[in-house]
């Protein structure tokens, strides 16, 4: 059960590292399955691991920002999603959403809400996608532990007509009383499955011929 529940508290991952220091370790790598490396390291003054991403898939920059800002299907493929909704719209490539991950009993299920912001490079065609989690916007809900400290971003690089290079990274704190080395011990795991099912989704007919007028 606790393997399952640390998994679920990470996989939000995908939506949801923070800035390196100077006394921040450097990368190690944990996994390399099917394409897709994930790193872990220690952050200064934190008990929790950031993780990374590395892989390059087969798709557009604009077909993976599509899917990346298609919230309401995020249960489809980001791994233990109960549920996410756009709670506000500043624009398509400015966005706030609102976030359950599920949890197995007895522990409680987190919730979050986070800002995704895109952005190209219009030299080098380069996507970022920033993501930190934001507070007040939501009220707290009983039985739910509110995450309120996570950063994230993409960075989406062409490769060639086909295919990009991504790099992901987050830092979080689950909140609540998860134990640190627990969540590091399956840290890579989370993010694993959710990158298998955002390659997946890639495949999907609605985002093969998808154009974005925020993206080149």
């Amino acid at each position: 059960m606790y393997r399952i529940l640390t998994i679920a508290i990470l996989l939000f991952t995908t939506r949801v590292a923070a800035a390196p220091t100077a006394t921040d370790e450097p990368w190690a790598l944990n996994t390399n399955k099917d394409g897709i490396k994930v790193f872990t390291r220690h952050i200064a003054d934190s008990k929790i691991k950031a993780i990374k991403v590395e892989c390059t898939f087969n798709a557009t920059a604009a077909q993976l920002v599509a899917v990346l800002m298609d919230i309401k299907t995020c249960s489809e493929w980001v791994y233990h999603t109960k549920s996410a909704t756009v709670i506000k719209e500043v624009s398509p490539s400015d966005i706030y959403y609102y976030s359950e991950v599920n949890i197995p009993w007895p522990v409680h299920n987190r919730d979050f809400v986070a800002h995704l912001k895109v952005t190209q490079d219009p030299k080098t065609k380069v996507v970022t996608i920033d993501a930190p989690v934001v507070s007040n916007m939501v009220p707290a809900k009983e039985g739910i532990v509110r995450v309120e400290n996570s950063t994230g971003r993409w960075v989406i690089t062409p490769v060639d007509a086909s295919h990009v290079s991504i790099v992901y990274t987050l830092h979080l704190d689950p909140g609540g009383s998860v134990p640190a080395w627990l969540i590091n011990m399956f840290a890579a795991q989370g993010p694993m499955e959710s990158f298998k099912g955002l390659k997946k989704q890639l495949t999907k007919p609605a985002y093969k011929d998808v154009k974005l007028a925020y993206i080149q």
